[in-house]
């Protein structure tokens, strides 16, 4: 039984790290926002 709470302490420990690391990830490091643009050679606007 030591070894199974062991482990899921180490699975737990770990799943804790991950999603704290994401969390810093998502809410400190924001993308700079850029307007793209690109033309699109198959699609052919009809003028009527």
């Amino acid at each position: 039984m030591p070894s199974l709470f062991r482990f899921l302490m180490i699975v737990g420990t770990l799943v804790a790290v991950g999603y704290g690391s994401l969390y810093v990830l998502a809410h400190y490091f924001e993308p700079e926002t850029k307007e793209v643009r690109k033309s699109l050679p198959s699609v052919k606007i009809r003028k009527e």
